[in-house]
């Protein structure tokens, strides 16, 4: 007997707010979080502008010891241990320290690298014969494994503690992993979710390939303009998001709230072949994922109410928008509301997917759909597939029971999850 699978907690940290609340508020007014960077600058970047959690240490000294905190250098496991946290806690669970691990509970937590920061801090000692001033957890903060290990020891988690990796697809395939576990009943709830660090290390062979904007750094909350004309490529961003999956039975038995079921989803791979490159997607193979995504959670095309799309602010978000309209099988004014929380974050990377499915869940709980900012000047080629009307500006309350999420990285990968609004 395959489980139900429901959300039942949410944690964020991203550019334009850190925790629900102030996130939830943020996307509801079309606040941008970003900003000038004085180090982008510094370095004589293209792009000066970037999206950067504000974390103080305060914040962190809620989550992290003092000892802990002492060398630690790694952005990316900051924000996914907080995001992680804040989910767990949303959830109604607790933290007691018990000598037996939770063997029902585990975390699927998705990176693109880890602790860059201190890898070029390690580095640096390493050449300079200081060696053992490496620290004890030089490991642990620069293996990509390295906020999922967090998790699992400040949790105690007992099921699986793994992190997954796939470029921009990454915090979608998370979730879609931890869904698959806890459907075949080898969990009972699962952390899923996915972070980003921060910083030109990170950032820097972006702006080598000349896909970041370098015509806003004077203007920096107008830098990011998905489905818009003008569009002149991301903007770099980090952040964190966090989603605890369990199952039906569990969730119900403890009285938790239930933010929204997850129906089922797709990943695959265009295997760059056809139009498709390392970074460029097989427009094949992204039709392919969101058809099989539908099928897999038993809906019709016409089912779907809301896209949170990928939607870069690059030239491939028209070909995005003409991929979803030939998959559905809808154009016009039947095409669903579709929005991009990039237009007020940026790209958040290997972070983005899991930040941006916070977002699609808290649309679904609580009946709203986000505006696009930026983007007064809408791709004439994406006007010509879909009415302006679906590409919202200001934020829409409306009740909506399906929405469908996507992410499309380098290495012409794709997922692609369907959340329901719940309904016992």
């Amino acid at each position: 007997m395959k489980k139900r699978v429901v959300i039942t907690g949410l944690g964020v940290v991203a550019p334009n707010g850190v925790g629900l609340d102030a996130f939830t508020h943020a996307i509801k007014k079309g606040v941008s979080g970003i900003k000038k960077d004085p180090e982008l600058e510094r370095l004589q970047f293209s792009c000066q502008i970037s999206g950067k959690p504000e974390i103080s240490t305060e914040l962190s000294l809620q989550y992290f010891s003092e000892l802990e905190l002492r060398n630690f250098n790694s952005t990316g496991i900051l924000y996914g241990v907080i995001a992680g946290i804040d989910a767990w806690k949303d959830a109604g669970l607790t933290m007691e320290i018990n000598e037996e691990p939770d063997w029902d509970s585990g975390t699927i937590f998705g990176t693109g690298t880890s602790g860059i920061d201190k890898f070029r801090e390690s580095i640096y000692k390493i050449d300079d014969f200081q060696t053992r001033r490496l620290g004890s957890t030089a490991v642990a903060q620069t293996m990509n494994s390295g906020v999922s290990a967090y998790l699992g020891g400040k949790l105690g988690l007992g099921n699986q503690v793994t992190t997954n990796s796939s470029a921009c697809t990454t915090g979608t395939e998370s979730i879609l992993m931890a869904y698959e576990r806890i459907k075949l009943g080898q969990a009972k709830r699962i952390l899923a979710g996915s972070t980003s660090d921060s910083g030109p290390y990170i950032w820097g062979g972006f702006d080598a390939m000349r896909v970041c904007t370098f015509k806003h750094n004077d203007s920096p909350e107008q830098g990011s303009k998905p489905m818009s004309i003008s569009a002149s490529g991301f903007v770099p961003a980090s952040g964190a998001g966090a989603l605890v999956l369990e199952d039906l039975e569990t969730a119900v038995a403890r009285g938790a709230k239930i933010y929204a079921e997850v129906l089922g989803g797709n990943v695959n791979s265009g295997g760059q072949r056809g139009l498709g490159t390392m970074t460029a997607p097989n427009p094949v193979a992204v039709q392919k994922c969101i058809k099989n995504a539908i099928e897999n959670a038993g809906i019709h095309q016409k089912d779907i109410d809301a896209i949170n799309g990928h939607l870069t602010a690059t030239s491939k978000d028209s070909l995005e928008i003409q991929n979803w309209s030939e998959a559905l099988g809808r154009k016009g004014i039947d095409f669903p509301y579709i929005n991009s929380l990039k237009s007020m974050v940026g790209h958040c990377l290997s972070g983005a997917g899991s930040i941006e499915s916070v977002a699609s869940v808290l649309q679904l709980h609580q009946a709203f759909v986000f505006p696009n900012i930026n983007c007064e000047d809408i791709n004439p080629e994406i006007t010509a597939l879909i009415a302006e009307s679906r590409i919202p500006k200001k934020l829409i309350e409306t009740e909506l029971n399906i929405i469908a999420k996507a992410s499309f990285g380098f290495g012409d990968v794709n997922g692609c999850v369907i959340f329901k609004k719940f309904k016992s």
